[in-house]
């Protein structure tokens, strides 16, 4: 059996945050194997510059709670910001031992970022931007283009942020 896909997503008040986990056996899967989540105290102040290290720690704690880890991670947002500086997905799979691959799937364009491959999904005209590490950039994006649903966000990774939310 391959190992499972992985979506996780957080979301946070001032005073509380919550994170999800979504796992799934392939790309194109419609529903989920398992869904985790977990409600927290505040999260970290945001810091400009470091998104990191409001959401990594929200992240890891849910990722800690697995029986058996996923063979690649896929996060709301991106892996290389601005001239190839580290961003969530980088810093999560340095966190991670540099053994897990790790996408990032944004929603908005970030201004300055290069690496992220335009992916279009749907009948939408607005792209979603793929970047990723430990594994090949444009076969992250095939594998973003191929996940489920009819809409711009795939089905799963829309399950991640709506299951984060409802355990705030």
């Amino acid at each position: 059996m391959l190992e499972p896909l992985a979506c996780v997503d957080a979301h946070y008040t001032d005073s509380a945050a919550s994170v999800a986990c979504v796992l799934f056996q392939a790309w194109d899967a419609a529903a989920p194997l398992q869904v985790l989540t977990s409600r927290h105290g505040a999260a970290q102040a945001y810091e400009p510059g470091a998104f990191y290290k409001r959401e990594l720690p929200l992240l890891l704690a849910v990722l800690d709670r697995l029986t058996r880890q996923p063979g690649t991670v896929i996060v709301d947002g991106y892996v290389w910001l601005d001239g190839g500086r580290p961003g969530l997905g980088a810093m999560l799979y340095r966190a991670l031992g540099e053994r897990i691959p790790v996408i990032g799937v944004a929603k908005t364009q970030f201004a300055g970022a290069t690496a992220g491959i335009p992916v279009v999904r749907g009948g939408s005209r607005r792209p979603l931007y793929v970047s990723a590490v430990g594994i090949d950039a444009a076969e992250a994006a095939r594998g973003a283009e191929a996940m489920h649903g009819p809409h711009r966000i795939p089905t799963l990774l829309h399950l991640a942020d709506r299951a984060a939310r409802d355990a705030l």
